[in-house]
């Protein structure tokens, strides 16, 4: 099992940096940024875009992984995502990963002015979406009409670092979006199932996530693909458990084992932000890092 970290970019540069390299310095496998323009209680404060605070963590670490978990078609489109994130992947040495979802109805929605898009528009266009964004990072030249997206004769020279292009991490629960998973991902994200957010058990969300991965089992056949084969994410902080997880090393090495059962590969923890839903003690977060994976063994 690999541990992450996901840092919220609310931090100017210069103190910000800080926080990049000392998660490379803790061993944390990957550590990725959200992807939205604001984001729920953090609106009104500080908020940086996340591929150029991507593109600065790349020039200030040398070996973890960096990535978005996860952009979304909602303020975005394949042609010009697929040019920074080429270079992205050239500064960085080819260590991005793409997180990516078919968004949601939070401020993102509507930023650009525009109607908030229904679950079946948000999944018609990540349906075409994420197909588009594959040709584009793995083709020199790409001419595609759709009825959401189009490229007309777009260039990639020379592609991806990473062959035949950087992974993606496709974050989805329903059919549609596991197909997608199971046709282009390289890992599956999930958060577990936000129905029992407020009122389920830590018993109830390791169910709700069996299921979600027999579903991902079945997409994965469908398609011809074992499962095995497929990284499974699990980004923490939206489950029943909440913020418990991170309050002690057995806390913790528990959790993760009982999501490792289940077949997780990959658990992403939140970088601490005092006087928010994502505080915790930063010193038993460090131990965590350092500590409990070898616990797990």
């Amino acid at each position: 099992m690999r541990l992450s970290t996901v840092i919220l970019p609310i931090h100017r540069w210069s103190e910000g940096q800080k926080t990049w390299q000392r998660a490379e310095e803790l061993g944390f496998h990957a550590a990725y940024t959200y992807d939205h323009l604001s984001w729920r209680t953090f609106r009104d404060g500080p908020w940086f875009g996340a591929l150029p605070t991507l593109t600065a963590a790349a020039t200030a670490t040398e070996r973890i992984r960096l990535g978005t978990l996860v952009t979304s078609p909602n303020f975005r489109h394949p042609v010009t995502l697929a040019k920074e994130l080429m270079a992205l992947d050239d500064i960085s040495g080819g260590r991005i990963t793409l997180g990516i979802g078919a968004g949601g109805n939070g401020f993102d929605a509507t930023a650009l002015g525009q109607e908030p898009w229904t679950p079946k528009e948000r999944a018609d266009r990540f349906a075409e979406f994420v197909p588009l964004l594959d040709r584009l990072l793995t083709e020199d030249a790409v001419t595609q009409r759709g009825t959401f997206y189009s490229a007309d004769e777009a260039r990639n020279i020379p592609g991806c670092v990473q062959r035949p292009r950087l992974p993606f991490a496709v974050a989805a629960t329903g059919p549609r979006g596991l197909k997608l998973a199971a046709r282009y991902g390289q890992a599956w994200v999930t958060t577990g199932d936000p129905k029992i957010f407020e009122d389920g058990t830590p018993e109830q969300s390791v169910a709700a996530l069996r299921g979600q991965i027999e579903k991902l089992g079945k997409a994965c056949a469908d398609t011809g693909r074992e499962v095995a084969g497929l990284d499974k994410i699990l980004l923490t902080g939206f489950t029943p458990d909440r913020g418990r997880p991170l309050e002690s090393v057995d806390a913790f090495v528990d959790f993760a084992g009982r999501h490792r059962e289940l077949g997780f590969t990959e658990i992403v923890i939140h970088w601490p932000i005092p006087d928010s839903d994502f505080a915790a003690d930063q010193q038993v977060f460090e131990q965590i890092a350092t500590e409990a994976l070898a616990q797990l063994d």
